[in-house]
């Protein structure tokens, strides 16, 4: 079978060595097709195979190609006749009919349109697709259908399962006698506590119980191996000004890192507005990027992730402002919203713009630009909203994703390279009862895995928002000076070209940096209201809130705790500590963070 459905080409067989295999695929193919695997595939495919397992956890990151490893291992069993049924659990009906598609261009027959009051699927079909809330609400029925043959179950996005109590038992009740059951997720895990159905738990070093993968293959791994695009992240801070529901006016700078995380979260939601001037802007700060990118993949497209319903339209109108071209609007309760995507997919439209039902599994491999215009930060809603725009077609292909510069976003941003397990239980604090930043950070963000809509409109009132360009996120590393929407610090970075490896984005961004730098050591000092030999508040709280987020930056980056940084940069630079630091002083410290980011020492 193994031919018919792959090919003759030997080194798509099973037992073929992973080291006569190309990392990436040799050619474009469709959704979970690839006539050969990559190399992680077959690696991973080889431990199954020896194992025999009855369970098994594949954490690949978003747009490695899961879905190609996983039909390889059914086909595989079905040939050898361990299995004779196939069921796959997708998280969206999206999803399944996605499923259905790939599986049966490689010769198995799935019905993704069975519906629990059916009873039975299709003739001629050899399983189902279905969804974790379909399972849920009938566990007992594909119980019976388990168990009357030998089943393999395919759980794609395993997480899914930990969603509530009544999912997980219900999984657990529905495909406990499955002969095989292989799990797919990307990274990370779920934030909260809840066990995930058929995932295996041991406790590390430190007492916790953390998810244990069968195989793993990380993003950093995938990114030198060129299977998925290098992202660029362009973040975007700006003024914005709003009234609170006790009548206050408030205003902030977003991202400011010397406010709550209330102020934050309204400054946050203010920018997102779509009547005020920061995503109009940000909107045609991407379209900018997008017309550069397509010079080099002509059919180079979008994704605007929108908070709801209101903002995507309002979104759209905008992008076609802009763009000249109404954008594919997607909504979740619009009963055509999957045949749009495909056709989305399959043209050359420019723009999307999604609330939700794109920023998990859906497979639109020509999109290259994103806009992350939601006030959602979990970290798991984040990874899998980027893995809509790593997915490699070719080598030089590279993914840039538009944000707003709060720190949320920003440490997830930096962290793109992370690997983290579903824990079971909480760490425990330092002995000071002190948390470095980005786990602070990390904490706030998912206290509640659903939290996405925590502002209601109606509490507070938009008033003004302003746009700036702040600065580029990559590989942990933080590149620009700042400046005002269409200046060349903008222009800079949003005239790279399209088709460029990691290593040449990362050459070319300190290259950028540098030019800044050089320019701005040619421009006159600006002007200060202060009198001579005053200091000016307000330039040190920049300077302070400027330190701090690079500081957080290159601790991401390295692993080496803020104090330890700061207490470096004060050993190298001088002076006290950053509260009582001059401006000189801070400016000192601020080139020797740009100088580690560059590879200087």
């Amino acid at each position: 079978m193994t031919d018919t459905l792959f090919g003759g080409d030997p080194s798509s067989h099973p037992g073929a060595s992973p080291t006569a295999l190309p990392p990436a695929y040799p050619e474009r193919a469709a959704w979970g097709t690839a006539p050969k695997l990559r190399a992680w595939q077959q690696e991973a495919l080889d431990k199954y195979l020896a194992l025999a397992p009855r369970d098994y956890l594949a954490v690949a990151t978003p747009g490695a190609g899961k879905t190609t490893f996983a039909l390889r291992v059914a086909s595989t069993l079905i040939e050898q006749g361990a299995v004779n049924r196939v069921t796959i659990v997708a998280p969206t009906d999206h999803l399944k009919r996605q499923w259905a598609d790939a599986a049966a261009r490689v010769g198995i027959a799935i019905d993704p349109n069975f519906k629990n009051a059916d009873g039975a699927h299709g003739r001629g079909f050899m399983g189902v697709a279905v969804t974790y809330a379909q399972v849920a609400s009938k566990p007992l029925l594909h119980r019976a259908k388990t168990e009357a043959a030998r089943t393999l179950v395919i759980l794609d996005e395993i997480h899914h399962g930990g969603e509530s109590l009544s999912w997980g038992d219900g999984l657990r009740e529905a495909f406990d006698p499955a002969v095989r059951r292989l799990a797919l997720t990307g990274t990370p895990f779920r934030s909260d506590t809840s066990p995930i159905p058929f995932v295996e738990y041991a406790e590390d070093a430190d007492g916790i119980r953390r998810s244990k993968a069968d195989y793993t293959y990380g993003y950093g791994q995938a990114l030198r191996d060129h299977v998925v695009r290098p992202v660029i992240f362009m973040a975007y801070s700006g003024q914005m000004r709003w009234r609170t529901s006790a009548g206050e006016e408030m205003a902030a700078s977003l991202g400011e890192a010397a406010v709550t995380k209330d102020v934050t979260a309204q400054a946050w939601r203010t920018a997102l507005n779509p009547q005020g001037e920061w995503i109009p802007a940000v909107l045609a700060g991407a379209d900018r990027r997008l017309t550069e990118v397509r010079r080099s993949v002509p059919d180079a497209g979008g994704l605007v992730i929108a908070t709801d319903h209101d903002d995507a339209r309002a979104y759209a109108g905008l992008l076609k402002k802009v763009s000249g071209e109404s954008p594919t609007v997607i909504l979740s309760d619009d009963a055509k919203a999957s045949n749009k995507i495909e056709e989305f997919s399959a043209g050359d439209k420019r723009w999307m713009v999604a609330v939700r039902m794109v920023s998990e599994g859906v497979d639109v491999p020509r999109l290259a630009v994103g806009v992350y215009a939601t006030s959602t930060s979990t970290p798991l809603f984040f990874a899998q909203a980027v893995g809509r725009f790593v997915r490699a077609r070719r080598r030089g292909e590279t993914a840039s994703v538009f944000l707003p510069s709060v720190p949320q976003l920003t440490a997830l941003a930096n962290s793109m390279e992370a690997e983290r397990d579903h824990a079971l239980d909480r760490p425990s604090k330092d002995e000071d009862g002190l948390m470095d930043l980005e786990e602070s950070l990390m904490d706030e963000a998912n206290r509640e895995e659903k939290a996405s809509d925590t502002l209601v409109k109606g509490k507070y009132e938009a008033l003004e928002s302003q746009a700036a360009f702040d600065r580029v996120l990559f590989d942990g590393g933080e590149f620009g000076m700042g400046g005002d929407v269409g200046s060349d610090e903008e222009l800079d970075f949003l005239g790279i070209p399209g088709l460029l490896d990691a290593d040449q984005v990362a050459t070319l961004l300190r290259q950028r940096q540098q030019d800044q730098v050089s320019r701005r050591k040619g421009r006159p000092a600006p002007a200060t209201s202060s009198p001579a030999g005053v200091p000016d508040h307000r330039r040190l709280m920049d300077l302070r809130n400027e330190l701090a987020k690079n500081v957080s930056a290159w601790s991401a980056r390295t692993g080496t705790p803020h104090g330890v940084v700061h207490n470096k940069l004060r050993e190298l630079c001088g002076g006290p500590a950053v509260a009582q630091a001059s401006e000189d002083q801070l400016h000192a410290r601020l080139a020797k963070l740009r100088d580690w980011f560059v590879g200087r020492t």
